[in-house]
């Protein structure tokens, strides 16, 4: 992981508000706008069966390295481990499968959870990530927490994510390309089935269509994929907290399939949020890029490998 310290994004967008020359008015209104996006914050529970994956593929998309990491403020939470990445919360829950009683037990907090609402009155967690274990041919009590526990306690369907970890050894590890750090053909056609059972299991049991992805957080294959995946599906004016939290080392951004350009959609998806959160009420115009022309720069060294690669493309999307 990279020990540079990187100037933060939120110091960027102030220093390129300091030095814009636009009237105290319009700096004044910038401010304030610049105050909302830091107060933003993202909560995301994590969740799967022992084994699923859940740290790897935490450390694998988060600069765990600077997070605080504790448990739920109340005894009914206890097995929920949080980590705090500034304004970005990761809640890390167990999932089914540890036993009758411990399975009742997590059910219960995983639902104390998703009803929890914030300090505006608003739903806690914004996005629910359910990690599979693709190794494993049994996932009937993950069926179970998604059908079951998270889905009827979250208004917002849209709002949960279903990953397949651990493609690699999807079967028993052949059909995976080491040099290449890829699936083989027999693999990619393997976890596609995989794909299509689970988004069929899903619906039957409760009508809602989710389209789950497979991924390695062991071989850091399609994290960028997985990464994308939760950043669209994230409010948009909250995405820019993700910036200065992401991982910094650039090994486990390159190894991506070839169905999108995932890399170009998360710098998208940050810019779009950074421009419409600064934007919003200033009159500032056509200046927007001019003013901002240092974040964008910050913003493609903070995400490392993720939009570090691309930084060239970033000036596009204000005009820089």
């Amino acid at each position: 992981m990279s020990t540079v310290k990187e100037k933060s994004i939120w110091v960027s967008i102030e220093e390129d508000i300091q030095n814009s020359g636009l009237d105290e008015k319009s700096k004044k209104k910038l401010f304030n706008n610049l105050l909302n996006l830091k107060t933003k914050k993202i909560n995301i529970l994590i969740t799967g069966a022992t084994g699923s994956g859940k740290s790897s593929t935490i450390n694998a998309i988060f600069d765990t390295e600077v997070a605080k990491v504790g448990y739920g403020v109340d005894p009914e939470t206890m097995d929920i481990q949080k980590y705090e990445l500034d304004n970005l919360i990761l809640w890390d829950s167990p999932g089914l499968g540890d036993g009758k009683e411990a399975d009742i037990r997590h059910s219960k907090n995983i639902i104390n959870k998703l009803v929890e609402k914030d300090k505006e009155g608003k739903a806690l967690i914004d996005l629910v990530l359910v990690i599979l274990d693709g190794s494993s041919r049994d996932l009937g009590t993950s069926y179970q927490l998604i059908n079951e526990v998270i889905i009827p306690n979250l208004p917002e369907k849209e709002r949960i994510l279903v990953a397949i970890n651990q493609c690699d050894i999807a079967m028993k590890g052949k059909g995976w390309d080491n040099h290449g750090n890829v699936p083989e053909p027999v693999l990619n056609n393997f976890l596609d089935e995989k794909v299509d059972s689970v988004r069929r299991r899903i619906k039957e049991g409760t009508g809602v269509d989710i389209e789950p992805i497979y991924y390695s957080a062991e071989k850091f294959y399609n994290i960028s994929k997985l990464f994308s995946f939760i950043v669209k599906h994230t409010p948009k004016e909250k995405r820019a907290v993700y910036i200065d939290n992401v991982n910094k080392d650039p090994n486990p951004w390159k190894s991506n399939d070839d169905i999108k350009d995932y890399n170009d959609e998360i710098k998208k998806s940050f810019m779009e949020s950074i421009k419409d959160g600064m934007a919003d009420g200033a009159d500032i115009g056509g200046d927007i890029g001019r003013i901002f022309g240092k974040t964008g720069e910050t913003v493609g060294r903070i995400a490392g490998g993720v939009v570090g690669a691309i930084v060239g493309g970033i000036k596009g999307l204000f005009g820089w």
